[in-house]
């Protein structure tokens, strides 16, 4: 898994402008030792609690648009506040974190520094924050729109009906009908049927 240090002086390059001293201030406060991944597939970003022997430990991808990026780097911030707050006593993303990375959300909402359209989809999470940062279909919708490295791609819903696409690993489907909020797809050399979240991103094939 491929991750650079960054200096923390540096981090404000990957955030919004405005956020940078309020982001550092946690980041000092509780000595995280941050690293950022150039590219993930599976996770966005990651946190390890502190032990007898190494700080708190968070990593955020760095391909990541900023508004992406500065969420991701909250989510995984209120994981460090949970664990001071709770320990292991509480779920990864049960009530505790929920309330704790509403806080964090809010916080940042209330210095405007989202555009428009991003803080609308927050304000509809905040009640009920996704276990995955900028999981929420509309949130991740929106986010996209500021993406710089995503030419190319095409979610889930925006293929035409029976189009073939291919996901990151190489696998092959054609796009079949939509039940409830899934597609349901078929793998074209298996014949294996899949279901596709609307906003999963895919490259046409």
């Amino acid at each position: 898994m491929p991750k650079k240090e960054v200096p923390i002086n540096h981090l404000q390059q990957y955030l919004p402008p405005g956020t940078g001293d309020a982001v550092m201030a946690y980041l000092h406060q509780h000595k995280v030792h941050l690293t950022i991944a150039r590219e993930r597939k599976s996770i966005l970003g990651d946190y390890r609690h502190r032990t007898h022997a190494a700080n708190h430990r968070i990593s955020v991808n760095g391909n990541l648009n900023k508004f992406s990026f500065l969420i991701t780097l909250l989510h995984e911030i209120a994981h460090l506040l949970t664990f001071e707050q709770h320990g292991r006593s509480v779920q990864a993303h049960g009530r505790e974190w929920k309330n704790i990375f509403g806080q964090l959300l809010q916080q940042f909402l209330l210095h405007k520094v989202f555009p428009a359209d991003v803080e609308r989809e927050l304000l509809l999470s905040l009640k009920n924050p996704a276990a995955s940062s900028c999981a929420e279909d509309g949130l991740l919708r929106v986010l996209r729109k500021y993406d710089t490295n995503g030419q190319g791609f095409l979610l889930v819903e925006e293929l035409p009906p029976n189009s073939l696409f291919r996901i990151k690993d190489g696998r092959i489907f054609r796009k079949g009908e939509q039940l409830r909020k899934r597609f349901k797809c078929t793998e074209v050399k298996t014949g294996k049927i899949y279901l596709f979240s609307p906003v999963y991103e895919t490259e046409p094939a």
